[in-house]
C-alpha cells in the first residue's frame, strides 16, 4: 500500500464516520421522542439522562474520528 493509497482511505474514512456522526445527529434532533420511547422500554431512564448519553456518545464518536482519522491523515500529509 502506497502512502498516497492510505493517505485517500483515511480521508474517506473521515468522510464517511462524519457522515454517520452527522445521520446521528439528525436521527437524535428529528426522532428525539420516539428514540426515547425506544429506548425506555429496555431501559429506565429520564429524558436528561437519555439525552447526556447521546450527547457523550456523539462527542466520543468525533474524538474517535479526529484521532483514528485525520491525526493520521495529516500526518501523513506533512511527512510526504
Amino acid at each position: 500500500m502506497t502512502l498516497d493509497t492510505l493517505r485517500e482511505t483515511l480521508l474517506w474514512c473521515a468522510v464517511l464516520n462524519y457522515g454517520v456522526l452527522l445521520g446521528w445527529c439528525l436521527q437524535f434532533t428529528a426522532a428525539h421522542d420516539w428514540l426515547h420511547r425506544r429506548h425506555a422500554r429496555w431501559f429506565r431512564l429520564s429524558p436528561e439522562r437519555f439525552d447526556a448519553i447521546q450527547y457523550i456518545g456523539m462527542a466520543m464518536y468525533k474524538i474517535a474520528i479526529v484521532l483514528f482519522n485525520l491525526v493520521p491523515y495529516l500526518a501523513l500529509r506533512l511527512v510526504g
